[in-house]
C-alpha cells in the first residue's frame, strides 16, 4: 500500500472488488491460445510457423506467470483461499514447474521490503551483471540471445530456486499431490505417444521465450534509470504498444507501479487505477511511466543514466 494517498480510498475499494469470472476467462484464453498455436503449427508443418508457435506459447506461459502473481495476492476468490490455491496450482503454477505457495512467500517479501536489503528479489539481482544499467547494446543483445540457447533460462532457474528455497516446506500431502499430478501427466503423455510434441511445444517455449519474457519484465519493473529515493521512481510502469501486450505485457502486468502502490487491485482493474492516479498532478509529475518496451525501455536501460540510490 502506498504511503501517500494518491487516489481516494473509495476508488481503491471499488477497484479492489473481485470478479472471479474475469480471471477464469483470462486463464481459459491463455490455454486456448496455446492449443490453437500447437494445432496450427502441426497443421502447417513449417519451421517458420513452428517458431511463431514457440513465441506465442512462451507469451501465454508468461500470461500464466502474471495470473499466478494475482493468485499469490489472493485476487481470485473471496473467502476460499484453499480453493483458489488449488485452481492456481493445477492450471497455472504446476504446468510451469512452480507452486503458488513458494512464489507467494518470495513475492510478498518483495512487496513488504521493495528495493531494500530485505527484498529477496532485490538482494539477488542488485549488482548482478544482467541487472546493471546502462550497458553497451552488444552486452544487452548477448543477454537476450542467451535465452535462445537455453543458457539464460538455466541460470534464471537456479536463481529462482535459490530465492524460493526460503519458503516453508509444504505438507507431505501437498507434495504427494504434486508428485501425483506429474506422474499422471507423464503416464497420459506416454499412453498418447506425444512426448516429442511435449518437448517441442512445451519445454522448448518454456526454456526459451518464456524465460526471455520473464527476464525482460523483471528488468522493466525495477531496473534502468530508476530513482530509488522515492516510491514513485523505484518501480516502473510501461505503456506498451498494442502489439507488445501479447508478449511483454499480458493481463496488464505493465502497470507495475500501480500494482505496488495498491496491490489489492486485481489485474483487470489496473488500467482504471492508472487513469485515476494520473488524474493526480503530484502522481503524474513523479511517476515513472515509460512508453514502449522496444522503445522507451531500451533507451532507459541501454542509453539511460545510472539509477539514483535510495536515501
Amino acid at each position: 500500500m502506498s504511503s501517500e494517498p494518491y487516489v481516494d480510498a473509495a476508488t481503491v475499494k471499488r477497484l479492489s472488488t473481485l470478479q472471479p469470472w474475469r480471471t477464469a476467462v483470462a486463464l481459459g484464453f491463455d490455454w486456448a491460445v496455446i492449443a490453437a498455436a500447437i494445432t496450427l503449427s502441426q497443421w502447417a508443418q513449417h519451421p517458420v510457423v513452428y517458431l511463431l508457435a514457440v513465441a506465442v506459447i512462451g507469451g501465454r506461459m508468461h500470461g500464466f506467470g502474471v495470473l499466478l502473481h494475482d493468485f499469490a495476492h489472493y485476487r481470485f476468490l473471496n473467502g476460499n483461499k484453499a480453493l483458489s490455491d488449488w485452481v492456481c496450482d493445477l492450471f497455472l503454477a504446476w504446468p510451469i514447474l512452480t507452486t503458488v505457495a513458494s512464489y507467494r512467500a518470495n513475492h510478498l517479501a518483495h512487496h513488504r521490503y521493495t528495493n531494500t536489503d530485505k527484498d529477496p528479489d532485490w538482494v539477488f539481482k542488485l549488482g548482478h551483471r544482467k541487472f546493471t544499467f546502462p550497458k553497451a547494446w552488444q552486452e544487452g543483445a548477448l543477454d537476450l540471445l542467451s535465452y535462445f540457447i537455453v543458457l539464460g533460462s538455466i541460470l534464471d532457474i537456479f536463481g529462482m530456486l535459490h530465492r524460493l528455497k526460503a519458503a516453508e516446506k509444504p505438507p507431505l500431502a501437498y507434495r504427494l499431490a504434486r508428485l501425483g499430478f506429474y506422474i499422471l501427466v507423464a503416464v497420459l503423455f506416454t499412453a498418447l505417444g506425444i512426448w516429442m510434441d511435449v518437448l517441442l511445444y512445451w519445454f522448448v517455449p518454456y526454456l526459451t521465450t518464456f524465460f526471455l519474457l520473464m527476464h525482460i519484465r523483471s528488468v522493466a519493473e525495477h531496473f534502468g534509470s530508476m530513482d530509488y529515493s522515492h516510491e514513485l521512481g523505484g518501480t516502473r510502469s510501461v505503456l506498451p504498444y498494442w502489439w507488445e501486450r501479447a508478449f511483454f505485457a499480458p493481463h496488464n502486468v505493465n502497470y507495475h507501479l500501480e500494482h505496488h502502490l495498491y496491490p489489492s487491485v486485481p489485474f483487470y482493474n489496473l488500467p482504471q487505477l492508472h487513469s485515476a492516479l494520473m488524474a493526480n498532478p503530484l502522481y503524474a509529475a513523479r511517476a515513472h511511466n515509460t512508453r514502449g518496451y522496444t522503445t522507451g525501455l531500451v533507451r532507459e536501460t541501454l542509453f539511460g543514466t545510472a539509477s539514483v540510490p535510495a536515501n
